[in-house]
């Protein structure tokens, strides 16, 4: 079995493409080869800057002959239809098959496709793939028609086996395939030929060139620590980084800079985030300061001064860059101590949304929602209120500016250099916190409480004006700011109602997008809902304040206020689905749990989900539910049958069997139980009552007849099936637990 070796050999492909192009041209040469009816061993991809490489081995020689039947139409049918169908078969009427069937006779065809070379079917694959290459930005050169990510030079494709290497012929727009490549573009420049991909990879290493990305990676990572190791530092770890920096150079040389003294006092993500953004280096640190006092950066070749040049120049460009982030420190520091509140001031001239006012604005609901949540984080109002005036304070500043993805880390720098308390200054950086599912959550009481106020207000403020997300879109990442709010109740273990909450920020939402709602009447309501926490009470009593005041721009919140709240929670509801999918807990069960009151206290709603499911993961408690349903569902057509509700208390009296009067008694001890551990939220004690229920409920099912002809009988046993509807479902809503 021969083996395949393709280079698509380019000018520099950028760094942030090459995985994914590797993984597409690997992807589509082997799906276009198995579908041409080669298959083979294995195929790796590798890439360089200028080559996209692709080794396959044990590869067909040649695709199998295949013999196909298709049944055709009825003899006898309109010679339309007969000839349609030899189109299709590529055959003629004298070599179609008279068979009879259970219909009468019938056509058939057999067709055999004749194996073809796999040279042949390579080629076609290869200019395929070449002309419709999915990369994410590409261009045409001179007067060809191809497009392709960056000037393409050569194509080489090779198949060899124990006979030697044959060149598999080919081309597209003037450049055919060939067996040869090039090495480093300036220390090892021309052309060679290569007869395998074992005498490809170390004729490449020969001309300065790493094939492996990895190889090249882990290259530039040992000798980074080694050079840093040397001097007594530490090199800073950026796995990102340094898949970008494998992805710049063929032949890696890593070299160790100075940084100039006077930069030294920059905070030290300041001089990191500069050096890594503007000149992809690497930062190297003083284990015992924490200082960033060196970088290294990597040269794509060997030089006779051993890099000298290269770092003089690198250290001159360092200098300048690094000089304006000292510009921007400095002047930011200067106003962050005199006054710091001009830039929450500037805010006001940058606009958040068109429909939900500026940033300053919106910057005033967080802290006013940010006060109401004190309460429940532990966090002191004042406090909460004062970190999330000044928590957006630094996407004012200079620093940010040049440097977006420092936002929040400059603010508590900033925060503190203005005097105030080091955990209002820590807001600042982890309100923004948690990003992701993997990322860290907030602890600290203050930081908890804007964190939520800032994604609650995200969350608010655009279900208020019907942006939400839609299949696969989420442009405002929506569905990320509702896990964030999960995991900070969570983690923290917090309880809050978030349908309250909601509540008052979807008004002060309203009022933003609305300027004929009047002020007065809008803190009027928030204060109600305050107080009262639920908001259709709260707008009833403004209204009847107001009396014939009310304008009809604010009669309207009373049905978009509760509609969007309640939209919302099932957002949250669903988002909650996905995050407890990873802990095996199912969609049902959570359902099941949705289905009981206090549905918008999340913390409640898990403890609940979780205690059942670990019920349901025993045999009790799968066999109390089928015990449950049949009960219900017995109930159900009885009640539906009879047109009346069987719950006004069954009668031991009239139990016949000791099953029944067993179940009764059970019943009785379950409801003891479940009653004061659901009033102190022990949801574990609560459910293995309902489960100790498995047994008497089963043994009623076997003995006792419930629809028997003795109306008495069959009325009490009826009101007893309702107790236990009664006594499961004051646990969680069994009914929608699935199987």
């Amino acid at each position: 079995m021969p083996d395949l070796l393709i280079e698509l050999f380019s000018e520099e492909i950028p760094a942030r493409m090459q995985t994914r192009a590797g993984e597409d041209l690997k992807k589509r040469i082997t799906d276009g080869l198995v579908e041409g009816g080669l298959t083979y061993s294995s195929a790796a991809a590798l890439t360089t800057p200028r080559r996209l490489t692709l080794a396959i081995e044990g590869l067909l020689a040649e695709s199998p002959t295949t013999r196909e039947e298709r049944k055709g139409p009825k003899v006898g049918a309109p010679d339309k239809a007969i000839e349609g169908f030899l189109r299709g078969a590529g055959l003629t009427r004298d070599q179609l098959e008279e068979r009879d069937t259970p219909k009468g006779a019938v056509y058939f065809a057999t067709i055999e496709k004749a194996g073809r070379p796999a040279a042949e079917i390579i080629a076609e694959v290869l200019e395929a793939t070449i002309r419709n290459f999915p990369w994410p930005k590409s261009m045409r050169w001179g007067s060809g028609g191809l497009r392709w990510v960056r000037p393409l030079h050569s194509i080489l494709c090779i198949l060899t086996d124990e006979t030697g290497a044959q060149v598999v012929p080919m081309e597209v727009d003037g450049i055919k395939t060939g067996d040869t490549t090039e090495g480093h573009r300036f220390m090892a420049p021309g052309r060679f030929a290569v007869s395998s991909f074992e005498d490809y990879a170390t004729k490449l290493k020969r001309a300065f060139v790493v094939l492996s990305p990895e190889e090249r990676a882990e290259h530039i990572w040992n000798d980074a620590q080694n050079l840093a190791f040397a001097a007594g530092l530490e090199v800073v770890d950026d796995k990102g980084l340094l898949a970008e920096v494998a992805g710049l150079v063929e032949w890696p040389v890593a070299l160790m800079g100075q940084i100039d003294d006077e930069f030294l006092g920059l905070p030290p993500e300041v001089l990191q985030t500069s050096m890594k953004e503007h000149q992809k280096f690497f930062s190297v640190r003083n284990p015992k300061t924490g200082r960033i006092e060196r970088f290294i950066t990597v040269a794509n070749r060997e030089t006779a001064d051993n890099g000298a040049t290269i770092l003089a120049g690198n250290q001159k460009v360092l200098s300048a860059r690094l000089a304006d982030a000292k510009f921007f420190w400095e002047n930011d520091l200067r106003v962050a101590k005199s006054d710091i509140a001009q830039w929450t001031r500037a805010l006001e001239n940058v606009t958040f949304h068109n429909k939900l006012g500026t940033q300053a604005e919106r910057i005033d609901r967080i802290a006013a929602l940010a006060r109401e949540l004190a309460s429940v984080t532990g966090a002191d109002a004042d406090q909460a209120e004062k970190a999330a005036l000044l928590a957006k304070a630094d996407l004012s500043s200079e620093m940010v500016y040049e440097f977006p993805e420092l936002q929040g880390l400059m603010g508590r720098y900033y925060v503190e250099a203005a005097g105030e308390d080091a955990a209002v200054a820590a807001v600042a950086q982890e309100h923004y916190s948690p990003l992701g599912p993997s990322d860290d959550v907030p602890t600290a009481p203050l930081s908890v409480t804007v964190a939520l106020a800032d994604k609650l207000d995200t969350l608010t403020g655009f279900w208020a004006i019907d942006e939400k997300p839609t299949g696969s879109k989420d442009p405002f990442a929506l569905r990320r700011a509702a896990l964030g709010v999960t995991r900070l109740i969570l983690e923290n273990d917090l309880r809050l109602s978030l349908d309250r909450f909601f509540d008052s920020q979807l008004v002060r939402a309203e009022s933003a997008i609305n300027d004929s709602l009047p002020k007065s009447s809008v803190e009027d309501l928030l204060e109600e809902i305050a107080d009262h926490g639920v908001f259709g009470a709260a707008f009833q009593t403004v209204k009847e304040k107001l009396g014939d005041g009310p304008t009809a721009d604010f009669l309207k919140l009373e049905n978009k206020v509760p509609d969007a709240s309640d939209d919302l929670l099932s957002f949250f509801h669903d988002r909650l689905k996905v995050f407890l999918r990873d802990e095996g807990i199912r969609h049902d069960i959570i359902d099941a749990c949705i289905a009981m009151d206090g549905n918008d206290d999340l913390n409640l709603l898990v403890k609940r989900a979780r205690a059942l499911n670990a019920v349901i993961a025993t045999e009790d408690g799968e066999n109390l539910v089928q015990g449950f349903k049949r009960a219900n569902n017995i109930l159900t057509q009885a009640e539906e049958k009879d047109g009346v509700e069987y719950s006004y208390g069954a009668d031991i009296k009239f139990a016949e069997t000791d099953s029944e009067k067993a179940l009764f008694g059970a019943l009785e001890v379950a409801q003891a139980k479940i009653d004061p551990a659901l009033k102190a939220e022990d949801f574990p004690a609560a459910m293995s009552a309902m489960a100790d229920l498995r047994g008497p409920v089963d043994a009623f099912f076997e003995d006792v007849q419930v629809n028997t002809d003795n109306d008495i009988l069959r009325r009490n046993r009826l009101n007893l099936l309702s107790q236990i509807r009664q006594v499961c479902s004051s646990v969680a809503d069994l009914s929608r637990i699935e199987g």
